[in-house]
C-alpha cells in the first residue's frame, strides 16, 4: 500500500499506514485532488485489517493551512450556483466520515499550523499530538465562508464544546498549543519534533500490540 501521490505519500511499516499531505503548494492546503486521495487511502485502510494504526501528519512546518481558497474563488465564480461547492464539501464531508469510522486508531501528528479544513481533518482522528508551536483556528467567517466543513463543527463540539467552538468560529481568534491541551483538542503537546514522534510512536505501539 505504499504510494507517493501528488498530493501524499501512503508509506506501510509493519502495523502502521503513515499518511503525509504534501500537496497544493506550500502549507499542505485542502482542494479536491488531497480529497480524492485521502478517500482512496481511507478506502484501502478499510480493506487492510492488519493495518491497525493510521498516522496523519502535513509536509514541512505546517500540519495544514486549510482550503484552497483560490481553488474556492474559481469554483464559485464558474459556477454561482453552488453545485460545484456543494460536490466539494460531500466529498470533505465523505473523507472527515471514513476517518471518524476507521476501525484502525487514527493520530494526528501536528506541527505548526492547523487552519480551517487542517482543523477538521484532526478533530476527527482519534488522538492529537501537536509541537508547542502549534497553532490552531478556524477563519472561515472572516473570509465569508461558511463553517460546516466535513462536518467539522459537530465534532468540534463533541471534542472540546459548544461554548469554545462558538468562540473559536467568530472571533477567528489562534488556539496555541497550551490551550488546545488544556481544552482537549490536543491530548498531549511535545517540545521538538523528535519528542513528537516518540508520543506518535509510543501510540502507534501500543495500538499494534
Amino acid at each position: 500500500m505504499n504510494h507517493e501521490r501528488d498530493t501524499l505519500s501512503a508509506t506501510v511499516h509493519g502495523p502502521v499506514l503513515r499518511v503525509r499531505m504534501h500537496g497544493g503548494g506550500s502549507g499542505n492546503v485542502v482542494d479536491e485532488a488531497l480529497l480524492d486521495d485521502l478517500a482512496v487511502v481511507l478506502t484501502a485502510l478499510r480493506d487492510r485489517p492488519a493495518l491497525r494504526v493510521l498516522v496523519l501528519d502535513g509536509d514541512g512546518t505546517d500540519f495544514c493551512l486549510g482550503t484552497d481558497r483560490q481553488d474556492l474563488e474559481r469554483r464559485i465564480s464558474g459556477d454561482p450556483g453552488g453545485a460545484d461547492i456543494r460536490r466539494l464539501g460531500d466529498k470533505a464531508k465523505q473523507v472527515c466520515e471514513a476517518l471518524e469510522a476507521a476501525d484502525a486508531l487514527t493520530i494526528a501528528r501536528i506541527q505548526g499550523r492547523a487552519v480551517g479544513a487542517g482543523l477538521a481533518l484532526a478533530a476527527f482522528c482519534d488522538l492529537r499530538a501537536g509541537t508547542a508551536d502549534a497553532a490552531f483556528r478556524l477563519p472561515e467567517l472572516a473570509v465569508g465562508l461558511p463553517t460546516a466543513w466535513g462536518g467539522a463543527i459537530a465534532r468540534l463540539i463533541t471534542e472540546i464544546g459548544a461554548s469554545r467552538i462558538r468562540e473559536l468560529a467568530l472571533t477567528c481568534d489562534v488556539l496555541d498549543a497550551r490551550t488546545a491541551h488544556a481544552l482537549g483538542l490536543l491530548h498531549r503537546v511535545a517540545d521538538t519534533p523528535e519528542g513528537l514522534d516518540v508520543v506518535v510512536d509510543t501510540w502507534a505501539r501500543g495500538a499494534a500490540r
